[in-house]
This record gives structure tokens, sequence and C-alpha cells, in this order.
């Protein structure tokens, strides 16, 4: 014989062995799962007989002890305006009774939710709980197992929509400590007893890189109260969970633009005060923004009684936008010029002085009004300003008019800071800066930075200090 047929046959051997092994062993491995089955199902049928699962377990003896713990998977959203939030998480209740245990091969048995509705069960509730609900697709999302001792492990799948109270006076730099406070509905001390399963620090687990958009889940502290109430006293586990806000949202959309519409309301302090339109259109424009952000700041917040930090910073930089408007009031009231106009000369007088001789006049340092005839013939130039003038045809008036400069050439003045030209320019009244302005351009931003420096230290101090109590 051949290698190959040697390895032919040896094959054929492998098969006809596994063949008679499976033979006599399956049938017994399917008898013994089998009887496992069937076992397990005497079990249980067993338990029931003569169960009555409207009394608690221990009826008439001492308190029976529910334990609890929780697991977050998610959290969100939570609302300002209505003062809520929501979670999806695992909620979890653990207790003994001794009228399920049995004897048996398995030390659990893992039963169908059916099973729930034979057996007494807490009558667990959420004291500040609105909207909640079990989840049911694809089925019930309920698990039950069953120990040797008797002790019941039942867990639901929940998604929670609990009420809030909030504190709002440090909005948006705020954190909140939201309650979640679960007890029984009927049972008092006397009868049913909660406790945290793991002790009030590890009870409370989370999904690991749970994420909101606009908080940061800082801490889940837990407590355990107990409540007087008519019919007795009641345990109630309190599980908080403390919420410190993100500002980011806040510093794009709200804090940013109103500073930058501050800043340009100062741009009125170097424009001069001759163009009193172009100035009062400036302040009006950042004046109605800034009405605008205040307006829609306030949508997403409840209509609370007393002002938050974003309306404290609003108000401020409104008050700052509103001193622009009335500092350039005082300027043109205070003004030499009066109207603040520069006096023109008519089309035809402009066009018959631009064909005669190049004069002189003077305006005088303390008038506003050109020098007369009279005053130029006797040489009235004490302190006075030297400028073109043009006689007209009748010879009759003089015609005020600057010496004429292309826009390159003050273009270029205006570059190089020329103090000459911005002296000619402010003693004939054109681009005149009045001592206010002046002083605005300092003092405006110098007390707006002091105030911004004592708002960001006072409120991010305190908000550290209130997240450091709440954990």
């Amino acid at each position: 014989m051949t290698l190959a047929d040697d390895k032919t046959n040896f094959r054929i051997i492998e098969a006809a062995m596994f063949l008679v092994w499976a033979a006599i062993i399956g049938p017994a491995s399917g008898i013994a799962v089998s009887a496992l089955g069937k076992n397990t199902t005497r079990i249980l049928d067993s338990l029931l007989d003569g169960y009555d699962k409207s009394l608690r377990p221990g009826f008439g003896g001492p308190p029976m002890t529910v334990d609890i713990n929780i697991y977050v998977t998610s959290m969100g959203p939570v609302s300002e305006r209505d003062m809520v939030y929501s979670m999806d998480c695992y909620f979890r209740q653990s207790w003994i009774d001794t009228r399920l245990s049995f004897d048996g091969p398995l030390d659990k048995v893992t039963l169908n939710n059916l099973m729930l509705e034979k057996i007494w069960k807490p009558d667990t509730y959420f004291w500040n709980g609105r909207d909640s609900y079990l989840h049911t697709i694809t089925t019930p999302n309920k698990f039950i197992r069953i120990s040797k001792d008797g002790r019941i492990y039942y867990s639901m799948r929940l998604t929670l929509k609990a009420s809030c109270p909030m504190h709002l006076e440090t909005f948006p730099m705020d954190t909140q400590s939201c309650p979640l406070k679960l007890g029984s509905y009927g049972y008092s001390t006397s009868d049913v007893i909660y406790q945290w399963q793991w002790g009030e620090e590890k009870s409370i687990n989370r999904e690991p890189g749970l994420h909101l958009s606009q908080f940061e889940l800082v801490n889940t502290p837990a407590a355990t109260t107990v409540d007087q109430m008519k019919r007795g006293n009641f345990t109630f586990l309190v599980a908080n969970f403390i919420l410190k806000r993100h500002m980011g949202y806040f510093l794009i959309n709200v804090y940013v633009p109103c500073i930058m519409l501050v800043i340009i309301s100062w741009v009125g302090f170097w424009i001069n005060r001759e163009a009193t339109a172009d100035r009062i259109a400036l302040g009006i424009t950042t004046v109605l923004t800034m009405a605008f952000l205040s307006i829609d700041n306030r949508t997403d917040l409840p209509k609370v009684s007393y002002s938050t930090a974003l309306d404290w910073f609003i108000g401020m930089c409104f008050t700052f936008v509103l001193a622009s408007i009335m500092e350039f009031a005082g300027v043109h009231f205070f003004t030499k010029f009066g109207s603040g106009e520069v006096n023109h000369t008519s089309d035809d007088e402009s066009k018959e002085a631009e064909d005669s001789d190049d004069g002189e006049v003077f305006y005088p340092s303390n008038s506003s009004e050109p020098a007369t005839a009279l005053d130029f013939e006797t040489g009235k130039q004490n302190g006075d300003t030297k400028i073109s003038i043009e006689l007209n045809t009748e010879g009759s008036k003089l015609v005020s008019k600057p010496r004429r400069e292309n826009c390159c050439s003050r273009f270029m003045y205006c570059l190089k800071g020329s103090g000459k030209y911005k002296n000619m320019a402010s003693k004939v009244g054109i681009n005149s800066a009045s001592r206010i302005d002046q002083l605005a351009r300092i003092f405006f931003p110098l007390v707006f930075a002091v105030i911004n420096i004592i708002y960001w230290n006072s409120y991010l101090s305190g908000d550290e200090q209130g997240t450091m109590n709440h954990i």
C-alpha cells in the first residue's frame, strides 16, 4: 500500500469514530438539557403555588430593604426655560423575597419579563418626575433574575424627565444641581426602606465619554432622606447631577458682539464734530443693535424676577453705547461753532471766484465769522489765520475759501500726522476736535476695561466656589 492509501484509511477511521461518539453522547446531552429545563420549569411553577403578589415579602414583620443603583447612558437636553432635564438610564432594583427561594442545579435563573406580572414588585416612583417612560422597542426593556436565596434583581431602561429648580443669578457662568428623588409611593418606613446598593458614592454610574452640548456633568453625589408626611415617614433616595455650563456659545453669540458694539460706538470720538448726521446715525445703530441682543437673550430664559450675570453685562454695554450718544450731545452743545456748519458759497459765486485773483482774509481767533472788509482794510491780524479769499465781480463782499489741496495731499498729511495741517484745519473750523472728544478717547476705554475686570473676576471666582460647594 502506498502512503496516500494509508492517509485515506486514517481519515475514514476518524470519521467513523466521530459518528459513533455523536450517536452515543448526543442523545444523552439532549436528554440532560431537556431534563434541566423541565426541572427549572417545575421549580418555578412550585414557587408560584400559593404566592400572593399583593403582599410584600415578610408582611407583618420588620421592614424589607430595596437596593437601588442607576447607570446613566445619556443626558440632555437641559431646558432653563421649563427648568427640566432628561436622561436615559438603566434603573435597577434588588430585594429579597424568601417565598421565591429554591433548590436546584442553577444558582440564578433569568426569566422573561412576563414573570414580573406574577410576583410582588416595589411601587417605586420619581417624586420630581414628569414625562418619564419605559422603552418598549422591540420588546419592553425589562430584565429579571432570581437567585437561589430568593434575591430578585430587576432592571429596566427608562427615559426620565424631571424638574430641576435652577438659580440663574450667575447665568451663563452658573453651576446647577439637578436632583432625582425616588421612593415608595405607598409603603412607609415601617414596611419598605430604600437604600443605595453600593453606598452613596458608587451607586450612580455613567457611560464613559458622556457628553452634553451645553453642560459638563461634574459629579453625581447621592443622599438618603426620610420625609415626614401625613401617612407616616417615607424613605427617599436623592441623586444630584452637578451640571456646569459651557460658556463658548454665549461668548461667541453675546459677549463678543456686545463688546464689539461698544468699541464701534467709540469710533464717533474720532469723527469730527461737524459730521452731526454721521455720529447720530452711528449711535442710533449701535443702540438698536444692543436692544435686539438684549431681547433675543431673554427668549430662552424663564421670566425670573432677578437679573442674571448676562443681563448685567448687556446693561453695562447698553449704558456705554448711550453714553457715547450723550457725549456727542455735550460736544455739540459746547462747541464754539454753533450749528457746526461750514460756510459755503453759492455755485455762481464759486464759479466767479475761480476767475479772480487770490487774496487774503483773516479769521479772528475768537470768532467763527470771516473778517469784514473793514477789518481787512485796518489790518486786524492779531492772532488771526491767513486763508485764500476771492473778490466777486462786483467787489461788494469777500468770499472765504481755504487753499485747495488735492485728495492725495490731504491723505499724506493724515498719514504723516502733520501738526501744521491739523492746526490750520482746526482754526478754520474744518475737522476740528473737541476737548470732550479727546478726553472720551481715553476715559471710555479705560472705564470699560476696569468694569470688565471687576465683572469677570467676581463672577468667575464665585462660579468656582459654587462648583466646589456642590461637589
